[in-house]
């Protein structure tokens, strides 16, 4: 539900604190400089100064502690324009401050909740003038002192700076929000690495970047052997570990630049930007021992071992998928000699010392 204790409501509840001690706290001003000269009951001005005073504490802590905090601010916001509506009859229609509170009110009203809330605004505002003529009488006071004038600037310069900031500051949140969504979005849920999609995203870019300015690189497929025994052998949980173990590896071991990703179910990718073929089968082959070399001290029967296929970019290359397929035969290969090894599309290379982390 929207207005839940935990979520948006009271999120909603606290953007609209501040905003209300500045409103009412500012437009208090404008009220007393227009109904000063006419003289009303007292008890207009303790409702004055309980209004602008007190209600946005009392507001808060309302919504605050109650089961529905969004539905209770909402009220809140009606209570807000009942009151406006109030005080533009109890001072009598005064232009400027009249159309000072109404406006800098409509638009709290339609930051708070676009039209629905802006409508349900008007509605209560004008319930507010027509309590406000029950109790004091009707009249229309059209001429606006200088003190009144000035006792509007505060309501039309600092309401509107305060209102924008919350929105300011609302918007930066929703862009985090946004951004957070979009890298779930691209990321496996189980591993943390680049999704299927976009990983293959990614080979598209990078293959566009090393035809573009002729750099070189190379693509890694990398299979868990057996791993549907493992999975038939220890359950499904083991077999996560183990697929959750191998990407902690693949962090560890990969340079910042590689791009790592889940290809699917057992198989993971690895694009390695500016490796050449030694490079790239030492930083393999060191991925594999240390998988290899993992020990589950609650499972001592269970062995990982990766199979390997790698292909280096070169210009002859059509596209993406012939450069991944050439990677997916050299796996193909390391499968049929006999799995847990590392196989190059063109062979055998003298490894060479390279910037991967040990």
């Amino acid at each position: 539900m929207i207005d839940n204790r935990s979520g948006k409501g009271l999120s909603f509840v606290k953007r609209i604190y501040l905003p209300r001690i500045i409103g009412l706290g500012i437009g208090l001003f404008s009220v007393m400089a227009a109904i000063a000269p006419l003289h009303l009951p007292d008890w207009t001005w303790a409702l004055l100064l309980f209004n602008g005073l007190l209600w946005p504490h009392v507001a808060y802590q309302w919504a605050l502690r109650s089961a529905t905090p969004y539905q209770a601010e909402q009220r809140n916001i009606l209570l807000d324009s009942l009151m406006g509506g109030f005080w533009t009859a109890a001072m009598q229609f005064n232009p400027l401050p009249t159309v000072t509170i109404l406006s800098m009110m409509t638009m709290n009203n339609v930051a708070a909740g676009g039209v629905r809330v802006l409508l349900r605004g008007l509605l209560a505002q004008v319930c507010g003038m027509l309590l406000a003529t029950a109790l004091l009488g009707s009249g229309l006071q059209l001429q606006a002192s200088s003190l009144q004038i000035l006792a509007c600037l505060p309501m039309l310069t600092l309401y509107p700076l305060a209102l924008g900031w919350v929105c300011y500051q609302l918007a930066i949140k929703l862009a985090e929000h946004k951004r957070r969504l979009s890298a779930l979005s691209r990321t496996d849920s189980l591993t943390g690495l680049l999704n299927h999609g976009s990983w293959k995203d990614t080979l598209l870019l990078k293959f566009q970047i090393c035809r573009q300015q002729q750099l070189p690189a190379v693509v890694a497929l990398i299979d868990i052997d057996h791993f549907k025994t493992i999975n038939d052998t220890y359950g499904h949980v083991v077999g996560d570990c183990v697929l959750r173990q191998l990407s902690q590896e693949l962090r560890r071991n990969l340079r910042e630049d590689d791009l790592a990703g889940r290809y699917g179910g057992d198989e993971f990718c690895v694009i390695l930007p500016g490796t050449h073929e030694a490079q790239a089968c030492q930083a393999m082959e060191r991925l594999r021992e240390r998988v290899g070399a993992y020990r589950n001290p609650q499972l001592p029967a269970l062995r990982i071992t990766l199979s390997i296929g790698l292909a280096d970019f070169r210009p002859s290359l059509g596209s993406p998928e012939q450069w991944l397929e050439e990677a997916d035969k050299a796996l193909y290969t390391a499968k049929r000699q006999g799995r847990d090894q590392v196989n190059f599309a063109h062979g055998e290379v003298t490894p060479l010392k390279l910037a991967y982390p040990e």
